[in-house]
């Protein structure tokens, strides 16, 4: 127990480290693993099994914190093309790469295809935290999120069927198998979430804190349903934290940041472990294997499906070459890589050791670097606007809602009159923070950078306030009125 939180604070320290010079946090942990490891401090851990099952864990509540924190509305337009970059893209990316780890690396065709599989899909966690503070253009961000949070599923589905003993599925065998996997799981998914969203509605619970528990276990119970039915359990449990995620549950933000914590305990533990189980001795032999079969996925096969998978939506190149560079991989990879390990398969070390050194080096060369390739194509909001940060809590009793709205630098909220936000009728500004002092605005109050509101709706407007604030934010005081998403556009959400 002590060792456990001496590591867990100075991971959560390594996050403030991380947030200001740049480096990826999974880094980090990765090296917290190492230092502590046999060729470190000495701890002995080889159980790649035990990784397995405990990586699986982490990656359920990884993707509920991050299907939780996902606007429906935001990635519903990008869902067709995302759909097609987690299912096509994925084998085209495994074709390629498995291609390369042949004929660059040398593997035979099984552990090059195994490799291709373990490394193309992109991971939810490193893409959840990256997109979410970069302003990228609303459709790009949904599209790589949804992308992330769908393709888990087909991976492990190829991974799997390439690491079994005995000679390979035949390619429309594996086709059909990942079809219907994929349906059962989002079948599950949608089921356990809308049940979910009514029984908690309906019920009221004794205590606030009971709702996030709750939460989480219906996004398990979706993973565990979903796995059960023979289906997949990973895009079960996206699927239901989406839902549950953008429904008018009780205690919303009480049960974002129960989530986020939970996501974050998960990714310490889980790289902390992966790096336990690697060897630095071992992983160094193979660093000029992990750096060409790394170019390979990175230069040809990324963008290659990037390209080929949204040549039927028009995608624009600048967008297409940012979707090529955001392919970030994290914990997925290696925890996929465990696979063949447990099934003994022929050179599953070096395909451990290769992903594992890929992961860090590519992941040290894109996630610093992306905000600045989104600068350079002019992909970062050119405008300058900063979305509003909007909480709301419930007041149950008055059947009314308290939001807090949270007013950033490069906001266009920065000079409007209260009177000029035009809310619904059945919400008001009641109380603004400025510079540490409180007051009540009046009508002609106008609001500046870093104020913050807290605005009184009723549950029947909850929805309309929330969304007329964030389109002033977005458009300023004519938002809806020169063409900005304004309160008239957003109704048919």
């Amino acid at each position: 127990m002590l060792v456990s939180a001496l590591v867990l604070l100075v991971a959560v320290a390594a996050v403030r480290l991380s947030s200001r010079t740049g480096l990826p946090s999974l880094l980090i942990y990765l090296g917290i693993g190492l230092v502590i490891g046999q060729d470190g401090l000495g701890v002995e851990f080889d159980n790649a099994e035990l990784t397995q099952v405990l990586g699986y864990a982490a990656l359920v509540v990884i993707l509920a914190e991050g299907g939780l924190g996902t606007k429906w509305r935001q990635i519903r337009p990008a869902m067709p093309a995302a759909a097609v970059l987690a299912t096509a893209g994925v084998a085209i990316s495994v074709g390629v790469t498995a291609a390369g780890a042949h004929y660059l690396v040398g593997l035979d065709w099984r552990p090059a295809l195994i490799m291709g599989a373990v490394v193309s899909s992109t991971d939810a966690a490193a893409v959840f935290s990256v997109l979410r503070k970069m302003p990228l253009p609303p459709r790009l961000t949904g599209m790589l999120e949804a992308e992330s949070g769908f393709n888990d599923a087909p991976v492990v589905i190829l991974v799997v069927a390439f690491a079994s003993a005995g000679p390979m599925e035949s390619w429309y065998v594996l086709i059909g198998q990942i079809a219907l996997q994929l349906a059962i799981g989002l079948a599950v998914g949608l089921a356990v979430g809308k049940l979910g969203e009514y029984g908690l509605r309906q019920v009221a619970l004794p205590a606030s804190g009971l709702y996030p528990i709750a939460v989480m276990a219906l996004c398990v119970l979706a993973y565990a349903g979903g796995a059960l039915a023979q289906g997949s359990g990973f895009l079960a449990v996206y699927v239901s934290a989406v839902v549950l995620g953008n429904s008018r549950l009780p205690h919303r933000p009480a049960t974002r940041g129960f989530a986020d914590g939970m996501a974050w305990i998960a990714q310490i533990g889980l790289f902390v472990l992966l790096g336990l189980l690697a060897t630095p001795s071992e992983l160094l032999r193979d660093f000029w294997a992990a750096l060409a079969v790394g170019l390979a996925l990175t230069l040809v096969a990324r963008p290659v499906s990037v390209v080929l998978c949204t040549l039927p939506f028009r995608l624009p190149w600048r967008e297409q070459t940012l979707m090529s560079w955001a392919g970030l991989r994290g914990a997925v990879p290696i925890i996929l890589a465990t696979i063949p390990m447990v099934d003994q398969v022929e050179d599953s070390r070096r395909i451990f050791n290769i992903v594992f050194v890929l992961v860090v080096v590519f992941t040290l060369l894109q996630g610093p670097t992306l905000p600045w390739v989104a600068r350079r194509l002019g992909l970062d909001k050119t405008d300058g606007t900063q979305d509003l940060d909007i909480e709301s809590a419930p007041l149950e009793r008055l059947r009314g809602h308290l939001i807090a709205v949270s007013i950033p630098d490069g906001s266009r909220m920065q000079g409007v009159e209260v009177a000029e936000l035009r809310l619904p009728k059945g919400a008001a500004v009641t109380l603004v923070v400025r510079e540490g002092s409180s007051f009540v605005p009046s009508p002609s109050t106008v609001l500046r950078h870093g104020d913050e509101l807290l605005v009184v709706a009723t549950d029947a407007v909850r929805d309309a306030a929330e969304r007329r604030l964030m389109a002033v934010g977005r458009g300023g005081k004519l938002a809806g009125w020169l063409g900005t998403a304004g309160s008239s556009a957003l109704r048919e959400d």
